[in-house]
């Protein structure tokens, strides 16, 4: 059964939790939640064996974490802090995709945030564009066209996942639930508006950033990038493929991250 943390701003957000120990945050990226997303579910299990505990949410406007009115970063950012403080105070995030820029912007922000372990962040290069289609997106969204909304939020990526997508039973959510993109759309923006070690400068965790064995050749040059910006920063090639990590071998490496001394 669902645990609930709720937000500064009064937004109930749905959650499980396994195991028990330091604590670990997933954030997903755009599009996944519990009920689609199995394989985060078994990562956190798995991980939890390990002697941590392990946070699975459904982002703001997704599943169970059902809110109204705009979904913007800032408020995704009070549920990950809500989180965090459900978690005991403090946590490690785990963005994969989009929700990189999300934890990145987290840590930045000043949450209590232990660590950042990164799954392949689509991170663009400054002024790459990231603003004026975070912008497009929502235009699309305010003006009810969903469906095209989540086109353009997906132009960029390769054209089989938007093909995938359309043939999947769970397209009609996808499209339903595009107003949950709007943190991601604006972390991704966000990320491209300076140089990065200017916009990380407060980072100071220790940050892992991991891209798959057969990933995307932008994902190995935002992984570097990162690691160039961020003092300490790291890179690891992990079991995985089409931006997708492999659980067993994902939750091991995510445990030793979280205990690891700091």
């Amino acid at each position: 059964m669902s645990e609930h943390a709720t937000s500064t701003v009064g937004d109930r957000v749905a959650y499980d939790r396994f195991g028990a120990g330091p604590a670990l945050i997933f954030i997903a990226g755009a599009g996944p939640f519990r009920a689609i997303d199995p394989w985060t579910t078994e990562t956190a299990q798995v991980a939890a064996r390990h002697g941590i505990t392990a946070i699975v949410y459904d982002r703001l406007g997704r599943g169970e974490s059902r809110v109204d009115g705009r979904i913007d970063l800032d408020r995704e950012l009070a549920a990950v802090a809500a989180l965090v403080e459900a978690a005991g105070g403090s946590a490690v995030l785990c963005g994969h995709s989009s929700g990189c820029s999300i934890a990145l912007a987290a840590a930045a922000s000043g949450l209590p945030v232990d660590g950042l372990a990164l799954w392949e962040a689509p991170l663009g290069p400054e002024g790459g564009g990231a603003r004026e289609w975070a912008d497009e997106v929502d235009r699309r969204i305010s003006a009810g066209d969903l469906e095209g909304a989540l086109v353009h939020y997906m132009k960029d990526m390769p054209p089989e996942f938007l093909a995938n997508a359309r043939t999947s039973p769970v397209f009609p959510t996808m499209v339903s639930q595009v107003v949950s993109h709007r943190p991601d759309a604006e972390s991704l923006a966000w990320a491209e508006s300076a140089p990065l070690a200017e916009l990380f400068s407060g980072i100071n965790v220790p940050v892992q950033v991991m891209t798959g064995e057969e990933t995307y050749p932008v994902m190995l040059t935002a992984a570097e990038a990162i690691v160039a910006a961020i003092p300490g920063a790291t890179h690891k090639r992990m079991p995985g493929a089409n931006h997708t990590w492999d659980p067993v071998p994902m939750a091991a490496e995510l445990a030793a991250f979280v205990k690891a001394p700091r």
